[in-house]
Protein backbone atom coordinates (compact mmCIF):
# COMPACT_ATOMS: atom_id res chain seq x y z
CA UNK A 1 0.00 0.00 0.00
CA UNK A 2 1.18 3.51 -0.85
CA UNK A 3 1.06 5.87 2.45
CA UNK A 4 0.62 9.87 1.96
CA UNK A 5 -1.36 12.81 3.70
CA UNK A 6 -3.49 15.57 1.40
CA UNK A 7 -1.15 18.75 0.62
CA UNK A 8 -4.27 20.83 1.99
CA UNK A 9 -5.83 19.39 4.91
CA UNK A 10 -3.28 16.86 5.96
CA UNK A 11 -5.96 13.70 5.52
CA UNK A 12 -4.40 10.57 5.34
CA UNK A 13 -4.41 7.82 2.79
CA UNK A 14 -3.96 4.39 2.05
CA UNK A 15 -4.31 3.27 -1.61
CA UNK A 16 -2.50 0.08 -3.34
CA UNK A 17 0.32 0.27 -5.07
CA UNK A 18 -0.83 -0.14 -8.75
CA UNK A 19 -2.44 3.68 -7.97
CA UNK A 20 1.16 5.17 -7.58
CA UNK A 21 1.60 8.20 -10.53
CA UNK A 22 -2.28 8.11 -10.61
CA UNK A 23 -4.40 11.90 -10.42
CA UNK A 24 -7.22 12.02 -7.83
CA UNK A 25 -8.86 13.99 -5.65
CA UNK A 26 -9.16 14.33 -1.71
CA UNK A 27 -12.48 12.93 -0.81
CA UNK A 28 -12.41 15.73 2.21
CA UNK A 29 -11.10 18.61 0.64
CA UNK A 30 -11.54 18.26 -3.09
CA UNK A 31 -7.80 18.97 -3.51
CA UNK A 32 -6.36 17.07 -7.10
CA UNK A 33 -3.58 14.88 -5.62
CA UNK A 34 -0.96 12.97 -7.33
CA UNK A 35 -0.71 9.86 -5.94
CA UNK A 36 3.37 8.99 -5.25
CA UNK A 37 4.86 5.77 -6.55
CA UNK A 38 5.00 3.37 -4.05
CA UNK A 39 8.18 3.42 -1.46
CA UNK A 40 10.47 0.03 -1.40
CA UNK A 41 9.04 -0.06 2.45
CA UNK A 42 5.95 1.13 4.33
CA UNK A 43 5.77 0.19 7.96
CA UNK A 44 3.24 3.24 9.03
CA UNK A 45 0.02 2.70 10.40
CA UNK A 46 -2.51 4.88 8.55
CA UNK A 47 -6.31 5.56 8.55
CA UNK A 48 -7.98 4.29 5.57
CA UNK A 49 -9.13 6.61 3.47
CA UNK A 50 -10.84 6.11 -0.13
CA UNK A 51 -9.95 8.53 -3.02
CA UNK A 52 -12.01 8.96 -5.81
CA UNK A 53 -9.99 9.27 -9.68
CA UNK A 54 -10.83 12.71 -10.76
CA UNK A 55 -13.18 12.96 -13.53
CA UNK A 56 -12.39 13.48 -17.33
CA UNK A 57 -14.91 15.19 -19.23
CA UNK A 58 -14.52 15.49 -23.31
CA UNK A 59 -11.88 17.51 -24.80
CA UNK A 60 -13.02 20.77 -26.15
CA UNK A 61 -12.12 21.75 -29.71
CA UNK A 62 -9.78 24.71 -30.09
CA UNK A 63 -13.08 26.50 -31.86
CA UNK A 64 -15.15 25.43 -28.73
CA UNK A 65 -12.87 26.75 -26.24
CA UNK A 66 -12.65 30.23 -28.02
CA UNK A 67 -16.14 30.51 -28.38
CA UNK A 68 -16.34 30.02 -24.69
CA UNK A 69 -13.61 32.77 -23.93
CA UNK A 70 -15.35 34.81 -26.33
CA UNK A 71 -18.73 34.12 -24.35
CA UNK A 72 -17.40 35.09 -20.49
CA UNK A 73 -15.62 38.52 -22.42
CA UNK A 74 -18.96 39.45 -24.08
CA UNK A 75 -20.96 38.90 -21.00
CA UNK A 76 -18.07 40.98 -18.85
CA UNK A 77 -18.10 43.70 -21.31
CA UNK A 78 -21.83 44.26 -22.22
CA UNK A 79 -23.60 43.19 -19.52
CA UNK A 80 -23.83 46.39 -17.78
CA UNK A 81 -23.01 48.78 -20.55
CA UNK A 82 -25.86 50.97 -21.53
CA UNK A 83 -24.35 51.99 -25.28
CA UNK A 84 -24.43 48.59 -26.59
CA UNK A 85 -26.22 45.29 -25.13
CA UNK A 86 -26.48 41.57 -26.13
CA UNK A 87 -29.92 41.04 -27.13
CA UNK A 88 -29.49 37.22 -27.95
CA UNK A 89 -27.51 34.35 -28.26
CA UNK A 90 -28.02 30.86 -29.93
CA UNK A 91 -25.80 27.75 -28.98
CA UNK A 92 -24.04 26.79 -26.12
CA UNK A 93 -21.45 27.76 -26.07
CA UNK A 94 -22.99 30.96 -28.56
CA UNK A 95 -21.71 30.84 -32.24
CA UNK A 96 -24.29 33.74 -32.80
CA UNK A 97 -25.63 36.81 -31.76
CA UNK A 98 -28.16 39.68 -31.73
CA UNK A 99 -26.69 42.60 -30.87
CA UNK A 100 -28.09 46.00 -29.52
CA UNK A 101 -27.41 49.74 -30.30
CA UNK A 102 -28.20 52.42 -28.78
CA UNK A 103 -26.46 54.99 -30.49
CA UNK A 104 -27.04 57.85 -33.31
CA UNK A 105 -26.99 56.46 -36.68
CA UNK A 106 -28.42 56.90 -40.17
CA UNK A 107 -31.27 55.24 -42.15
CA UNK A 108 -32.19 56.31 -45.54
CA UNK A 109 -36.12 57.05 -46.35
CA UNK A 110 -37.37 55.99 -49.75
CA UNK A 111 -38.38 59.42 -51.74
CA UNK A 112 -36.66 61.59 -49.03
CA UNK A 113 -33.73 63.64 -50.11
CA UNK A 114 -30.95 63.21 -47.78
CA UNK A 115 -30.69 60.46 -44.64
CA UNK A 116 -32.32 60.93 -41.03
CA UNK A 117 -31.34 60.13 -37.98
CA UNK A 118 -31.99 56.45 -36.33
CA UNK A 119 -31.21 55.65 -32.74
CA UNK A 120 -31.94 51.79 -32.14
CA UNK A 121 -29.90 49.49 -34.02
CA UNK A 122 -29.53 45.70 -34.30
CA UNK A 123 -26.76 43.55 -35.93
CA UNK A 124 -26.21 39.74 -36.26
CA UNK A 125 -22.72 38.22 -35.88
CA UNK A 126 -22.83 34.81 -37.34
CA UNK A 127 -19.40 32.75 -35.92
CA UNK A 128 -19.22 30.06 -38.82
CA UNK A 129 -17.62 27.13 -38.62
CA UNK A 130 -14.25 28.16 -39.76
CA UNK A 131 -14.18 30.32 -36.75
CA UNK A 132 -11.63 31.85 -35.93
CA UNK A 133 -9.31 30.91 -38.64
CA UNK A 134 -11.87 33.33 -40.68
CA UNK A 135 -13.86 36.08 -39.29
CA UNK A 136 -17.29 36.21 -38.52
CA UNK A 137 -20.19 37.52 -40.80
CA UNK A 138 -22.18 40.38 -39.80
CA UNK A 139 -25.35 42.06 -40.99
CA UNK A 140 -27.63 44.68 -39.77
CA UNK A 141 -31.19 44.00 -39.20
CA UNK A 142 -32.26 47.27 -39.16
CA UNK A 143 -31.75 49.85 -41.65
CA UNK A 144 -28.53 51.49 -42.03
CA UNK A 145 -26.84 54.15 -44.15
CA UNK A 146 -23.33 53.73 -44.86
CA UNK A 147 -20.54 53.04 -47.25
CA UNK A 148 -19.71 50.42 -45.72
CA UNK A 149 -22.64 48.35 -44.57
CA UNK A 150 -25.09 47.27 -46.84
CA UNK A 151 -28.69 44.97 -46.36
CA UNK A 152 -26.72 41.59 -46.30
CA UNK A 153 -23.02 42.57 -44.88
CA UNK A 154 -20.72 44.53 -42.52
CA UNK A 155 -18.10 45.36 -43.71
CA UNK A 156 -15.51 45.16 -40.69
CA UNK A 157 -12.21 45.31 -41.87
CA UNK A 158 -10.23 43.97 -45.18
CA UNK A 159 -8.34 41.63 -42.92
CA UNK A 160 -8.98 39.03 -39.89
CA UNK A 161 -6.70 37.19 -37.93
CA UNK A 162 -7.00 34.45 -34.90
CA UNK A 163 -6.33 36.64 -32.43
CA UNK A 164 -8.64 39.33 -33.28
CA UNK A 165 -11.15 39.33 -29.60
CA UNK A 166 -15.21 39.44 -30.79
CA UNK A 167 -15.79 42.27 -28.26
CA UNK A 168 -13.40 44.45 -30.57
CA UNK A 169 -15.53 43.65 -33.27
CA UNK A 170 -18.79 44.35 -31.83
CA UNK A 171 -17.05 47.90 -30.84
CA UNK A 172 -15.96 48.39 -34.15
CA UNK A 173 -19.75 47.97 -35.81
CA UNK A 174 -21.12 50.54 -33.38
CA UNK A 175 -18.46 52.70 -34.74
CA UNK A 176 -19.13 52.52 -37.88
CA UNK A 177 -23.12 52.98 -37.24
CA UNK A 178 -22.16 56.56 -35.59
CA UNK A 179 -19.66 57.08 -38.74
CA UNK A 180 -16.51 57.21 -35.95
CA UNK A 181 -15.26 54.36 -38.56
CA UNK A 182 -15.54 54.66 -42.08
CA UNK A 183 -13.89 54.39 -45.91
CA UNK A 184 -15.31 56.11 -48.68
CA UNK A 185 -12.56 54.65 -51.24
CA UNK A 186 -14.43 51.31 -51.28
CA UNK A 187 -17.94 51.57 -50.41
CA UNK A 188 -20.71 49.24 -50.22
CA UNK A 189 -23.02 52.17 -50.62
CA UNK A 190 -22.01 54.40 -53.74
CA UNK A 191 -24.81 56.82 -52.31
CA UNK A 192 -23.75 56.71 -48.73
CA UNK A 193 -19.79 56.88 -49.78
CA UNK A 194 -21.08 60.43 -51.46
CA UNK A 195 -22.77 61.73 -48.99
CA UNK A 196 -20.09 61.22 -46.37
CA UNK A 197 -17.45 63.00 -48.76
CA UNK A 198 -19.98 65.82 -49.02
CA UNK A 199 -20.65 65.95 -44.79
CA UNK A 200 -17.16 65.44 -43.34
CA UNK A 201 -17.49 68.11 -41.18
CA UNK A 202 -20.72 66.68 -39.72
CA UNK A 203 -19.33 63.60 -39.18
CA UNK A 204 -19.17 61.38 -36.33
CA UNK A 205 -22.97 61.88 -35.91
CA UNK A 206 -22.73 60.32 -32.69
CA UNK A 207 -18.81 60.84 -30.79
CA UNK A 208 -19.00 59.31 -27.77
CA UNK A 209 -16.95 56.67 -26.37
CA UNK A 210 -18.15 52.91 -27.23
CA UNK A 211 -15.56 50.72 -25.54
CA UNK A 212 -16.99 49.69 -22.23
CA UNK A 213 -14.55 49.98 -19.69
CA UNK A 214 -13.76 46.81 -18.76
CA UNK A 215 -11.83 47.12 -22.53
CA UNK A 216 -9.51 49.74 -21.53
Amino acid sequence: MIDFTCPQCQSAFSVPDHLGGRRARCRKCGTPITIPAAPANHNNAVQDVLVEHEPRGPRLSPRQRRLRADADQMRQAFGNFPVIKIRSTNGEPPDSYIVEYFVKGLERIPGRKGPIERHYHLAEIRLISEYPRLGPQCKMLTPCFHPNIEPATICVGDHWTAGERLVDLVVRIGELITYQAYNIKSPLDGEAAMWADLHMKDLPIDDRNLRPPELD
